[in-house]
């Protein structure tokens, strides 16, 4: 009996393993990557260096929580989309690999983390985390009637550098708001290029995004100035935060990043937006990160 019991626990201990695991791979968790240098940043200048042990671990949680409650949301809610569209109806729940309430329950789950970890950073970051779950809930409907869904998404994750600064106890200013001016056209910009993947299928399907609108070259002329925007604030933030060389030569360095994030699509096209897409980003956003502290440790 006990070797039967231990047995089925082994199997149960297993499912639950993979169905997690499964999870993790349908909202690309390892993609927070993206978003969490940047709450770094301005929790570090906010700080003025190293902030506080207990600030960061709360921050850091509330990163987290907040984007897999945002991906589970737009998995849920693009359930159908997903399994009309060749390119991702392979993805856990059109595949059939996940159920709808375990997506919904962990959603719930990690909006609920996240709102705890505003109350535990301070009153200013729980009264406004309402904001960013409304925007996370409202993001996956916008494709149904509007373009603008890419500058939404990238509004999402420009909260992250103030909201960091605010979570460190400071206030209203303009370095943490040109940080976020420039996350927002950076993650609008390639999240324009992901979308040139399903120009034909959006069209088709009535769905709404600039590639549908605009086409495909006069949407990567966007995506280039975007990014130009992004760099032209990031610098701003720089001399108003009074950062020096350092900072300013790893905003080169993310520019040349940028740079060739948009000449490997223009010049190689679909073939290579995963690689645009994924290892160009994560290179830009941790390298700026990893400059801002090099700049303040000097």
């Amino acid at each position: 009996m006990r070797e039967a019991f231990y047995q089925l626990s082994t199997v149960g201990e297993l499912r639950v393993f993979k169905k997690v695991s499964i999870f993790f791979e349908m909202i690309k968790f390892e993609h927070s990557l993206f978003a969490l240098p940047f709450a770094y940043l301005g929790l570090f200048l906010a700080s003025g260096g190293w902030p506080d042990a207990a600030v960061f671990t709360w921050v850091s949680a509330a990163m987290v929580s907040f984007r897999t409650s945002a991906m589970a949301l737009n998995r849920l809610i693009d359930h159908e989309i997903d399994a009309r569209n060749p390119r991702t109806r392979g993805r856990a729940l059109p595949a059939g690999m996940m159920q709808r309430r375990f997506v919904a329950g962990a959603a719930l789950v990690s909006v609920t983390l996240f709102i705890f970890c505003a109350y535990r950073l301070n009153p200013l970051c729980f009264q406004l985390s309402w904001i960013p779950v409304a925007l996370a809930v409202l993001y996956p409907f916008c494709k149904r009637f509007t373009w603008a869904s890419h500058f939404l998404l990238g509004f999402i994750l420009g909260i992250a550098p103030y909201g960091a600064w605010l979570a460190a106890g400071r206030n209203f200013s303009w370095v943490p708001g040109f940080f976020m001016i420039g996350v927002t056209a950076w993650v609008a910009g390639f999240d324009v290029i992901y979308a040139l993947q399903d120009r034909e299928f959006d069209t088709a399907s009535g769905l709404y995004s600039l590639p549908v609108f605009l086409g495909e070259d006069a949407s990567l002329l966007v995506t280039r100035i975007l990014h130009g925007l992004a760099l032209s604030a990031w610098g701003i933030a720089g001399l108003l935060a009074g950062l020096g060389g350092f900072y300013f030569a790893g905003l080169i360095f993310a520019g040349l990043f940028l740079i060739r994030e948009n000449w490997l699509v223009r010049t190689f096209g679909l073939a290579r937006v995963e690689q645009a897409f994924f290892n160009m980003n994560a290179v830009v956003s941790i390298s700026l990160f990893a400059f801002v502290i090099i700049d303040l440790s000097m």
